[in-house]
């Protein structure tokens, strides 16, 4: 069984993504950790964000692995454990740069395939749902009006320490915006056959409940649903 839940940048993905993994028992897979660190290592290597050739070579030579943490996966380059270098605001505007090259996106998938496939999961990322794995079996689409999005990356900046304005946030976030939404190779879209849910003004906990009710609905496993159904929609 695999979930995706493909967004734009501050939009809540992940946070519902692990909340979601931890009531089904499922793993959490992050696919964008790895174009996180696929950039953080290109950058060590000092190759330009522009050069595609360069960044496709690199990508060939890219010692990323993985090891589960109960239902988490961590990422290494080598035996340096990356889970706080990469979610820096420059990394993760480096991610962004490195993503649209068809090239690297090629040599990437399959690594982001085979988390994917190593049990029942939740795949979160932009472009999971359309390109990744276009066969998983329920979708959703996280977004958020933009400043919205802006508050709450900044607020996530806050606590890793990486104080930022907010007009700089919601900024760089529309340039992200743009460029994901108007790359030639896997665009953000929201999949056609996704549910779509605006997070605005939800909490996390109405967000996750909502995906879980949708989910044990659609799979007719009602045995823990408790109070999320009424007794007309268990009748459904």
């Amino acid at each position: 069984m695999i979930i995706t839940i493909d967004g734009p940048s501050g939009a809540g993905k992940s946070t519902v993504a692990k909340m979601l993994a931890d009531r089904l028992g499922f793993y959490l897979v992050d696919t964008g950790a790895i174009y996180r660190a696929f950039a953080l290592f290109a950058q060590r290597q000092q190759i330009s964000f522009d050069d595609e050739a360069a960044l496709a070579e690199c990508a060939k030579n890219f010692p990323i692995r993985f090891q589960r943490l109960g239902r988490s996966i961590q990422l290494f380059l080598g035996q340096e454990e990356l889970t706080r270098q990469i979610r820096t605001p420059a990394i993760s505007e480096a991610a962004s740069r490195v993503s649209p090259y068809e090239s690297v996106r090629a040599l990437l998938l399959p690594l982001q395939r085979k988390l994917a496939l190593e049990g029942s999961c939740i795949v979160e990322g932009r472009d999971i749902g359309t390109v990744v794995l276009p066969e998983a079996e329920m979708k959703f689409f996280l977004t958020a009006r933009p400043e919205v999005r802006a508050k709450r990356r900044k607020q996530e900046f806050d606590i890793f320490g990486m104080l930022a304005p907010y007009h700089q946030v919601l900024r760089e976030q529309t340039i992200r915006d743009d460029r994901d939404a108007g790359r030639a190779v896997a665009p953000l879209l929201q999949p056609a056959d996704s549910i779509y849910v605006d997070t605005s003004n939800l909490t996390l906990i109405d967000v996750v409940d909502h995906m879980e009710k949708l989910y044990r609905r659609m799979f007719k496993n009602e045995s823990s649903l408790g109070f999320f159904l009424t007794e007309e929609e268990k009748r459904d």
